[in-house]
């Protein structure tokens, strides 16, 4: 009988331990991002695959944290499918740079298999058997590396991808339960991680090895420990002399996903989720790869992340357009990534909830995050846009209620690197405006953050939304398809029509007085509205203003601020 260790039982891959590797592999993207993106010299010596893979899991980790909290509203808890299948999901939405993008699909592949319920790991009294299990494991480490390889356009060895092949063939060698496999994987990916500065020459020049399969290592050491119990040892690179051999690249096509950018190379990276079928995607691949260098293609089931290097990213984008629906598009000039810019003093971050308000904050000099419906900001995210101010004080608007636990956290980490943030709670895009417009840089920190905090609480808040669903409200029952009027976050007033619903909302608010009035609509509302809202303020209330802006596309048709 083995010895006692003071450590869990090693378990199967169920939903529990989906949910820890996760979080796990979250903390050690986390403790080891800066010296990922140190390394990080291949296809782009840009900095941030560290930082990449970090948000690509952080995203992972939020949608299995959704499928949880779903669950546990209904009182019951989430299959393994159902997390897996999350993780993966989420990890493709929130792809980020060509390592997060291939991770992506490294995890798809798993749960192709591990969602397989053909796998035969039971006996027939329905118990586990390890051994069973820790073969279903290694089928989906060789799933997800042969679909890793299909998604990029011309594969070279040196990369996550042979990292990524080393651990299927180690946990394919392996005999026993899951986590036994899960330990070779790791010490498979460990052996032909430091073997990738022999594989690729600009990683032998520079000393270093791959930052993506360093960042794949991370994620499969958690792997074990969320199995297991037990992390393994820290990753150390065996030393080497830079610069000796000077091996061949597996390919060295100009174009090739190994080539290494040099001042000569594309100038853009683009990243954007592509909705559309197989077919068009086939097309999109072979258009895209005469386009430029770098191209993964990831995802499936009419959901895609495009990745792609590109001096023309205006092309890039529009053969995304002619095969389907792109959005989140990312374009990220190497040129800019690579001249740090000079640090300022002050800068606004502000969550926006639509492309025409992120345009308007931004010529306010704000950096802006996007939020779709459905899809609020990581903490992640956040940072990103905080470091990309690359100012010393930050002020952070999250402009809704929901995103205060994210800010905050995202605010300490920012506080951690040496900069100076105050979270202002604002809880609608109104009120970030309304912060927005008394914000003076010139002025001190503190004395800026007082003004735009107040001016930011002196701003009621509505927002009108259209019901899905019969339910019942603090103003009434209200029936699927009815206008609802949301004030401060409450439904007040139910009625059949955007614009009447408006007027009520309007009327209520302006009952407690008010010198502005701020419009912002949806993009399909008609400017009639605008027009309608303008002549019922100046009806009642001859002294108040009225702005409009456009909104585009966002969650709620119009939005109302009354200051």
């Amino acid at each position: 009988m083995p010895p006692k260790e003071d450590h869990p039982v090693p378990q199967t891959l169920d939903a529990a331990a989906v949910r820890s590797w996760c979080s796990l592999a979250l903390e050690a993207l986390g403790r080891e991002r800066e010296e990922i993106d140190a390394t990080n010299v291949y296809p782009v010596a840009d900095g941030d695959t560290g930082t990449n893979l970090y948000l690509t899991v952080e995203s992972a980790a939020q949608a299995v944290e959704a499928v949880f909290a779903a669950h546990e509203t209904g009182g019951s808890v989430p299959g393994a499918g159902d997390a897996v299948r999350a993780m993966a999901h989420g990890a493709l939405i929130g792809a980020r740079g060509n390592s997060g993008t291939i991770l992506a699909q490294l995890l798809r592949g798993m749960a192709d298999v591990l969602t397989d319920g053909t796998q035969d790991t039971h006996g027939p009294d329905g118990a586990g058997d390890g051994a069973g299990e820790g073969d279903h494991l290694a089928r989906a480490l060789r799933r997800a590396a042969g679909l890793a390889r299909e998604a990029v356009a011309h594969p070279v060895e040196g990369t996550i991808l042979s990292v990524a092949s080393a651990a299927a063939d180690a946990a394919e060698r392996a005999r026993g339960g899951t986590a036994d496999t899960a330990r070779a994987a790791h010490a498979g990916a460990r052996t032909a991680l430091d073997a990738t500065p022999g594989q690729l020459a600009v990683l032998d020049r520079a000393g270093v090895v791959d930052a993506g399969g360093r960042g794949l290592l991370a994620v499969l050491g958690a792997l074990v420990q969320a199995l297991s119990g037990r992390a393994p040892a820290a990753f150390t690179a065996a030393p080497r002399r830079p610069g000796e051999p000077d091996v061949s690249l597996t390919d060295e096509r100009p174009g090739a996903f190994g080539s290494c950018k040099t001042d000569e190379g594309p100038a853009f990276e683009v990243i954007y989720l592509l909705e559309a079928g197989d077919d068009a995607v086939t097309r999109l691949r072979a258009r895209l790869d005469r386009l430029g260098d770098s191209l993964v293609v990831v995802g499936g089931d009419g959901l895609w992340n495009v990745h792609i290097h590109v001096d023309d990213a205006g092309a890039a984008v529009e053969a995304g357009v002619e095969a389907g629906r792109p959005y989140r598009i990312r374009i990220t000039h190497f040129g800019a990534a690579e001249r740090a810019p000079e640090q300022v003093q002050r800068a606004v971050v502000a969550v926006v909830p639509g492309e025409g308000l992120a345009g308007l904050c931004a010529e306010a000099g704000a950096t802006t995050v996007l939020a779709r419906p459905g899809e609020p900001p990581a903490s992640g995210e956040l940072v990103e846009a905080i470091r990309r101010a690359h100012a010393r004080e930050v002020v952070l608007l999250p402009n809704d209620a929901a995103l205060r636990h994210t800010a905050a956290a995202a605010a300490e980490q920012a506080r951690a690197e040496g900069v100076r943030v105050a979270l202002i709670p604002t809880r609608a895009a109104v009120q970030g405006i309304a912060a927005l417009a008394v914000h003076q840089p010139d002025r001190r920190f503190d004395e800026d953050v007082v003004a735009m905090t107040s001016a930011a609480g002196a701003t009621r808040y509505a927002e009108l939304a259209v019901a899905e669903r019969q339910s019942w409200t603090m103003a009434g029952i209200c029936q699927a398809g009815d206008v609802l009027g949301l004030i401060e976050g409450d439904v007040a007033v139910i009625g059949a029509d955007l614009a009447a619903t408006a007027e009520a909302v309007l009327t209520r608010m302006l009952l407690a007085g008010g010198e502005l009035v701020t419009l912002v609509l949806g993009e399909d509302v008609p400017d009639a509205l605008a027009d309608r809202l303008e002549a019922h303020v100046r009806e009642g209330h001859l002294a108040v203003d009225t702005v409009v802006y456009r909104g585009g596309r966002q969650s709620a048709p119009l939005l109302i601020g009354v200051e």
